[in-house]
């Protein structure tokens, strides 16, 4: 058993610092502008978020699904959206920009979208089919006077057959995939609709020696001035210190629109930092509370929200020549020697879910997998010895991770406990730890790029929501980079032909269980090491009220408000 032993390592006795700084009067500085009774004229809702900078505000957002969080839900939509309404139930698909969808009966590359009249930009531009078309190109369409390079990571990896856009009407238009993607509703959650007017003034009055680069400077002021239709509305922006929104009161989803005049976003790496600032009352609301410091807050009256998320933090691991794990029975003790729910209460207070796969159980995308995977110290250390390697002769393995970051809950400590973990199992585990941002960079390059830094395995948490974020875009071959997140190169017959057979099933039953079969082949072949299943630790003032934690990766803050 992984004893306790990793609450006295560096990175958990960091953690507790902040706990022990407040209670003893410690300070812990935050910019000015934090402190209580700012903005006092109207209800203003301070956020300590877990990323080290802003996520980008020009349409499509850095930093994960942080950025989507924080800076694309809610100054953006999507023609499609999650319903993030409930506690209780899953998250489903929900009408946004578009009420209406349809594959094409004859040719399933083809959809239809009928789009919700009536809605306008944040400057006052109508939303129409001539906006979407705009959207789609400046990620897809290198000839367009708008198209983003940069934005193109972010986004097109996350809907890799979409092709081309086309208006049919003004409140129609028609998209095309590259081949027949039942998973194309989903994909577009992530397509954010940003103003095709507001860019076109600012394109016409940018500096730039060409139209390229007249182009790239309307985007950088568009990052700073931004113009969507969602909810909130950018009021002010300072990069890696402060996103101030406020309520977007003409919204067209009247039953959305914000219960808190201001929101403050504040970019706080550190758990302890966030932890200290939440409990001198300079923030609202903080993301993965530090653990040890949960009964603190508690016994202050902060409200600790949790719940289990489809959303999982694994180990990827490379299958290139060479890589260490090629063979499965090493793969398959990695998985077997990890102390799960020893993680869970001794390192992280109960606020994770063990993982034995990208989803659990119950759930129609499981299947029936023949590996279990549990904690079997011995059978781990059985299947290393038929590999070749013992007491004697440890498997020397590097993983890429970072100190903070979007979804990533702990991963230093929770990293540190792997190491010990392993080391029982003979692998000799070595940490390359870098910046959030780089390393979600880095994930859409692969294992075969020096930015890997010599890494057989990556530690990036990833959704699963949907079919394509949970499986297609890690173990279809196809997805391989710069396509998609297939970061290790896996190349699994079965997994692909499992892929193009939910892929063309239009019928959700037949879909989800091709799904299911898809699913437990990548458990069957260890595909990953599978650790937890974050359930989005949040700490709450007192003073908010109407927050729902759905179970989603996402939350709504329209029906937040705080009490002054």
């Amino acid at each position: 058993m992984l004893k306790k032993d990793l609450r006295n390592s560096p990175a958990s006795r960091l953690l507790r610092t902040a706990a022990f700084l407040v209670a003893t009067g410690g300070f812990v500085a935050v910019p000015a502008l934090l402190a209580p009774g700012f903005a006092a004229a109207e209800t203003t809702l301070r956020i300590g978020m877990t990323a080290a900078d802003i996520p980008r505000t020009l349409g499509q957002p850095d930093q994960g699904f942080e950025g989507n969080r924080f800076t694309g839900l809610t100054m953006y939509d999507a023609l499609l959206l999650w319903d993030l309404s409930s506690a209780t139930k899953p998250s489903v698909l929900v009408p946004g920009l578009a009420t209406e969808w349809k594959v094409d009966d004859q040719d399933k590359t083809k959809w239809i979208f009928k789009l919700r009249p009536g809605v306008t930009f944040h400057d006052g531009s109508p939303f129409n089919a001539d906006a979407v078309v705009w959207n789609v190109d400046k990620v897809l369409n290198k000839e367009a006077p708008q198209f983003d390079a940069s934005q193109v990571g972010v986004t097109a990896s996350r809907m890799p057959t979409l092709r081309s856009a086309k208006k049919i009407d003004d409140l129609t238009v028609e998209l095309t995939t590259a081949e027949p993607d039942s998973f194309l509703p989903y994909n577009l959650t992530n397509l954010f609709m940003a103003s095709p007017a507001h860019w076109q003034k600012l394109y016409e009055t940018a500096e730039g020696a060409d139209a390229k680069a007249k182009a790239a400077a309307a985007w950088t002021i568009f990052a700073r001035s931004a113009s969507g239709t969602g909810p909130w509305k950018m009021a002010a922006f300072v990069p890696r210190e402060r996103l101030e929104l406020v309520k977007n009161a003409a919204y067209w989803d009247k039953d959305r629109i914000p219960k808190t005049d201001r929101m403050v976003l504040l970019p706080m790496p550190e758990a302890n930092a966030r932890t200290a600032a939440l409990l001198a009352g300079q923030v609202d609301w903080i993301e993965a509370p530090a653990p040890d410091a949960l009964p603190q807050l508690k016994s202050r009256g902060f409200k600790i929200e949790a719940n289990e998320q489809p959303h999982v933090w694994p180990w990827q691991f490379s299958r290139i020549e060479g890589s260490p794990w090629n063979d499965i029975r090493v793969r398959k003790a990695a998985n077997l020697c990890i102390d799960r729910e020893g993680m869970k209460e001794g390192l992280l207070g109960g606020l994770m879910a063990p993982a034995t796969g990208t989803v659990e159980p119950g759930h129609p995308w499981r299947g029936n997998p023949t590996f279990q995977i549990k904690y079997d110290v011995k059978e781990g250390q059985k299947l290393m010895k038929e590999a070749g390697f013992g007491p004697d002769k440890k498997l020397k393995v590097t993983t890429q991770t970072s100190a903070s970051g979007s979804g990533q809950m702990l991963p230093l400590p929770m990293n540190e406990y792997l190491q010990q973990a392993l080391a029982e199992c003979y692998f000799d585990v070595k940490l390359d730890v870098i910046e959030w941002n780089t390393l979600f960079t880095n994930w859409r390059k692969g294992a075969k790029d020096p930015s890997a830094n010599g890494s057989n395995a990556v530690n990036i948490t990833y959704a699963a929501m949907d079919p394509f974020f949970a499986m297609v875009r890690f173990l279809q071959s196809g997805m391989a980079p710069p396509v998609s997140n297939n970061w290790g190169y896996i190349n699994n017959p079965k997994f692909d032909e499992l892929v193009k057979k939910a892929r063309n099933s239009f019928d959700p039953a037949a879909r989800d269980a091709a799904l299911a079969e898809l699913h437990a082949a990548s458990v069957d072949d260890a595909a990953f090491l599978w650790v937890a299943h974050d359930v989005g630790p949040r700490a709450l003032s007192p003073k908010i009220k109407g927050f729902v934690q759905p179970k989603s990766w996402f939350v709504d803050f329209s029906p937040v408000s705080i009490s002054e």
